[in-house]
């Protein structure tokens, strides 16, 4: 897909962050727009930032966690717009639990949301996607899907997880020669709200703080911009590349995982030894 002009793109998360950044450059390149987001405030908030722009754009207010309503949406989109040609399966949610701790509710929770609506919206569009003659499928994983992090399992099997399905999906579209391509996104530190609506289970001593802490230290470590990533990101889809690294953090990662795919692990764990000596010596009133 070289050029996105006139084309039709369907967009998850669109309320905020990547996916609303990602409208917009979209919008200025001439694609109409279906985004979808669990708050209709946010998509409100996207739909104003949108004005102007002289594209047809469908609101679609879209739990992602329900196969169902994921169906409704690709159907709705092409009945509002007559095809599809992209669908970005963008929308996600954090948790910061250790396995021993982790309940099964929180678990749970992420899986439907990060993994199966990546999976129900591959699903639900791709027919769509292949019926418009040429679609591409955008699945956005994260620089946790390439390294695990303490604290971060659910999120890091989600994260692997869309890996895994989508460069197999890639590898099938590929030999079936179907006009429809697949993209898997690893961003690292963007500045979006993940942080503050991640939900914050029993890290025990490996806990930074509270939620407010993690947001604070999120923002502060986060060196790419929404708008940066969209840019990135689109540019890879142009490129048909397999894999996209978004950030120099991603790319730093990618790079220390290549060399050492074991020993990040190492040097992983001395980072929380320090943090848990750190947090004793805190709770003490130790300086």
């Amino acid at each position: 897909m070289k050029s996105f002009s006139g084309k039709v793109a369907a967009i998850t998360g669109a309320g905020s962050g990547i996916g609303q950044a990602t409208a917009i450059a979209l919008a200025k390149e001439g694609c109409h727009l279906a985004i979808s987001d669990i708050s209709r405030e946010s998509l409100d908030n996207t739909i104003e930032l949108l004005a102007g722009y002289p594209v047809d754009i469908s609101t679609h207010v879209v739990d992602v966690s329900d196969r169902e309503a994921v169906y409704k949406y690709a159907e709705d989109t092409v009945t509002t717009h007559g095809k599809v040609n992209l669908i970005m399966n963008n929308a996600g949610v954090g948790l910061g639990e250790t396995v021993d701790k982790m309940s099964y509710e929180n678990f749970e929770w992420l899986m439907n949301i990060n993994f199966w609506g990546v999976v129900y919206g591959t699903k639900a569009f791709l027919p769509h996607l292949k019926q418009a003659g040429e679609g591409h499928i955008i699945n956005i994983s994260s620089v946790f899907g390439i390294i695990s992090v303490p604290t971060q399992s659910a999120y890091n099997a989600a994260k692997f997880a869309v890996r895994g399905f989508t460069e197999s999906l890639r590898e099938e579209l590929d030999i079936a020669g179907d006009p429809v391509s697949a993209t898997c996104v690893h961003p690292g530190g963007v500045k979006t709200n993940i942080a503050r609506n991640s939900r914050m289970g029993d890290m025990g001593s490996m806990s930074i703080g509270d939620k407010e802490d993690v947001a604070n230290m999120f923002e502060k470590i986060a060196m790419t911009t929404p708008e940066a990533a969209a840019k990135t990101i689109l540019k890879g889809v142009r490129k048909n590349q397999r894999r996209i690294l978004v950030g120099g953090d991603a790319i730093m990662l990618d790079t220390t995982q290549r060399l050492i795919p074991t020993g990040y692990q190492r040097l992983l764990e001395v980072m929380f030894k320090k943090q848990q000596i750190s947090n004793k010596r805190s709770n003490k009133g130790i300086a």
